[in-house]
């Protein structure tokens, strides 16, 4: 992730942050779903304890649309967006851009993930303050200027960390997984230097022109401003964005990773390192599915609980083949996959993928104890809080409910559905979307016998 971040400190009194703090953990506060703006939808939730707003707008133009010849597109698209834009008062250099955040305090930046790009806002509510940020914003989300200088520049900063990344096992893993999971569809590509080489200002211009219109965009506004102020940060933020465009084409419809044999599933990959890289998965559920919960619960136990899992205790405490052993449920909105894994030393590669393997298996086909349950979900529910303690927090969350379209009182409910979740959920659950004649397995690094 790029972003422009300049910013000052603030000293703020011990006793106000607590009470913020504690504000934040025990009311949760409701989600307003504001007038819509140029197509886009818009959501507040009003917090008064600390003088600051924090704003995203998120835009349906992620890594998923990028053309397979220029993968990173919609990356680098996002990222120049940061250092350079029109404005009413003429043209803004990268770094009058970042002069005027450090004068406001303000930090302002863009990532692209593989579903959205994020543009977020942190600044303080005084409304002088507060409108020249989002003046700001609002140019540098309708006119960037995608200078031709700065895009060679930031092409060679990209190739540069490439071919450092393929030195780096994790990350030729992660690339190499990813591709193997989502197999042709648009998420499994990934940048190469190839591909950034191939993008050009023009289509910058092109694709920021395509996808960046308030019909894709939904801001989620979470600080200490009114009902009235925020429809008016919304209408200043969007005032230049148009409001739809030519239609865009259908993304390939996502299917499930489906039953091969092992021979086909699973990939060996050389590499020189001291120790066996493991991955193992398949493609999942997506945020709003029913089963969202059985199966969070149960990945928990399974292996998201750290020292508590089921992995955990198998692998590391009673064999010892790794430090670090974890299973996770990654849903977005029209995909998401689950995946295990972990690193061991090359001679136990074999024996950590088996016990990997075998943990995962009698997991789905027998489901967690009581005991199991019941103290995951304690530790969920506990936990909570700590989820919404403060605005970015809480915008992650409001961000999240918007963009997977889940019901506004999502956050009031969550701990209830994670109480209700019961043994025969989670079994049935786990039995229905994950199964291990469809897990795909890699393994980088590990000597062959």
């Amino acid at each position: 992730m790029m972003s422009v971040n300049k910013s000052i400190k603030y000293l703020i009194p011990a006793c106000l942050l607590a009470f913020g703090l504690i504000q934040s953990a025990h009311a949760i506060l409701p989600i307003e779903q504001l007038d819509s703006v140029k197509g886009a939808k818009a959501f507040l939730v009003q917090t008064k304890s600390l003088p600051m707003v924090d704003i995203e707008i998120s835009i349906d133009a992620g890594d998923r649309y990028d053309p397979t010849a220029k993968s990173g597109l919609a990356t680098v698209t996002g990222q120049l967006m940061n250092y350079g834009a029109k404005s009413d008062g003429g043209l803004l250099s990268e770094a009058q851009i970042a002069d005027e955040l450090a004068d406001l305090g303000a930090n302002l930046g863009i990532s692209v993930s593989g579903e959205r790009a994020t543009m977020r806002i942190r600044t303080l509510s005084r409304k002088d303050l507060r409108d020249r940020a989002v003046q700001l914003a609002s140019a540098m989300l309708s006119a960037p200027t995608y200078d031709a200088k700065i895009l060679v520049r930031e092409k060679q900063r990209i190739t540069t960390a490439l071919l450092e990344s393929e030195t780096k096992p994790e990350a030729v893993l992660d690339r190499r997984f990813k591709k193997l999971i989502y197999g042709n569809y648009p998420l499994g590509n990934s940048a190469s230097v190839q591909t950034i080489a191939n993008i050009s200002t023009t289509d910058l211009k092109q694709f920021h022109q395509q996808f960046y219109r308030g019909d894709r965009m939904i801001v989620s506004i979470v600080g200490d401003v009114s009902k009235a102020e925020a429809v008016d940060i919304v209408q200043r933020l969007l005032q230049k964005v148009p409001q739809s465009g030519p239609p865009i084409a259908k993304l390939p419809e996502f299917e499930r990773s489906p039953v091969e044999p092992l021979s086909q599933r699973e990939v060996s990959i050389p590499f020189d390192s001291q120790q066996a890289h493991i991955a193992m998965g398949m493609t999942a559920v997506t945020r709003s599915n029913s089963d969202y919960f059985p199966l969070l619960v149960g990945n928990y136990i399974l292996g998201g609980g750290g020292f508590v899992s089921r992995l955990m205790s198998e692998v590391r405490e009673q064999r010892g083949l790794a430090y670090s052993v974890y299973s996770y449920l990654s849903p977005g909105k029209d995909a998401g996959i689950f995946q295990a894994g972990l690193q061991t030393k090359n001679d136990q590669a074999a024996l950590a993928l088996d016990v990997m393997n075998s943990t995962i298996a009698q997991f789905i086909a027998n489901g967690p104890k009581q005991s199991e349950l019941d103290a995951a979900k304690a530790n969920l529910i506990n936990g909570y809080p700590l989820r919404i303690d403060n605005n970015r927090k809480l915008l992650d969350n409001v961000s999240s409910i918007a963009w997977n379209n889940l019901p506004l009182d999502t956050m009031d409910v969550w701990t209830k559905q994670v109480e209700a979740v019961s043994l025969e959920q989670v079994k049935a659950a786990f039995q229905k979307h994950l199964a291990m004649d469809r897990m795909k397995i890699m393994v980088l690094g590990a000597k062959n016998k």
